[in-house]
Formats: C-alpha cells, sequence, structure tokens
C-alpha cells in the first residue's frame, strides 16, 4: 500500500482521517493563503488544497497526499479563524438568525504520477436566533477562536443552529470523509 500523508497540521483533519485510516504520516505544506483578485470563495479552497497537497508532495515523492481547505460565507464574505473572543463574538453575532455556508476541499494527489481528484463540499449552517449573552457563555465554555465560524459542531456548537444541510457532517469538521473514502477505493485502498 502507498504512503498516505496528510497535508495538514490540523487536530481536528487528523482525528477525522483516523476514522478511516489508522496509520498515516503529516506534513504541514507552507503556501500562500491570499485569495486572488476576483477568486470565489469555491475556487479559492480548491486551488488552495491543490497547493498545499503539491507542497507537501516535495517532501513525500511517491506518497498519495490528502490535502483540504476551507472557508465560511456569510452574505458573501469569507470569515476567517477568528483569533479571540471579541471576533469570535463579532462573527457569531452576524451569524445570528442568518445562513453560512462552509465550502471544503479535498485534493488526493498521486505524487509519484502528480494526479490528483478534487472535490469542493458545501455545507450549510442555519443560525438560531442568538443573545449576546447566549453567545458569551458558548464562547467561555468552548473558546473555538481557531475555528472557521468561531464554533464546534462536534461540540456544544451544535446548539447555536436551527438547521444543517449538507451530504457530509465531516466536511463541516473539516474533512468531507465520504468523498475521500471514494477517492481512497479508487486508488485501490480498501476502507473498511
Amino acid at each position: 500500500m502507498k504512503q498516505i500523508v496528510l497535508g495538514s497540521s490540523s487536530p481536528f483533519r487528523k482525528e477525522l482521517l483516523r476514522k478511516l485510516i489508522p496509520e498515516f504520516e503529516t506534513c504541514s505544506p507552507d503556501i500562500d493563503e491570499t485569495p486572488h483578485a476576483g477568486e470565489t470563495p469555491k475556487d479559492l479552497v480548491g486551488r488552495l488544497a491543490i497547493a498545499k497537497a503539491k507542497a507537501v508532495a516535495a517532501h513525500f515523492p511517491s506518497a498519495l497526499i490528502i490535502a483540504s481547505d476551507q472557508v465560511s460565507v456569510l452574505n458573501d464574505k469569507i470569515n476567517g479563524k477568528p483569533g479571540n473572543q471579541q471576533q469570535a463574538f463579532l462573527q457569531l453575532k452576524a451569524s445570528s438568525g442568518n445562513t453560512v455556508t462552509f465550502f471544503t476541499s479535498l485534493c488526493l494527489y498521486d505524487a509519484s504520477t502528480h494526479r490528483s481528484e478534487l472535490v469542493v463540499e458545501p455545507f450549510h449552517v442555519h443560525f438560531r436566533h442568538l443573545k449576546d449573552d447566549e453567545i458569551n457563555r458558548y464562547l467561555d465554555k468552548e473558546a473555538p477562536f481557531n475555528c472557521a465560524g468561531s464554533f464546534k459542531s462536534e461540540g456544544l456548537g451544535i446548539s447555536l443552529f436551527r438547521k444543517l444541510e449538507g451530504d457530509d457532517p465531516n466536511a463541516l469538521i473539516g474533512l468531507p470523509l465520504i468523498k475521500l473514502a471514494d477517492l481512497l477505493r479508487n486508488q485501490g485502498i480498501q476502507i473498511p
């Protein structure tokens, strides 16, 4: 079996990938993630996943590389990771009563053949109307400051939503496992 490398330093993606594959390497890609002028969020995450995979392939020239990227979009504006409580509060306040769309890309790159497959998975999060004290309590309890959208759907963040809409809930966490399992099977890797 080919060596599998996750091109990410995300603990969330690492944990997700372990559901499918118990043993793999990780390598954090060092790329410029600045959006290009006029680039859509969907195009941005696709381009970044491919760039991450190719950057990691330089260190693992015969491996299968799994790379991903994600953006949170509200009213056609990309929300980054908040970094602190104040920014997280502002993001959640803006999301209150609205729908936030996440675009999560997945690239499976065969470094030995330079062939790649790319998927971009949308996922829609419909927020309840949130009160300021609810937002503050949530942020105090979960501190999701390194998460796009300022929440952890796999944790207490689920209480912020009215409805979730998408094909794979893992895509919301950062890695679309249903599509990844299909791509790995196409490479001859048995899942399960």
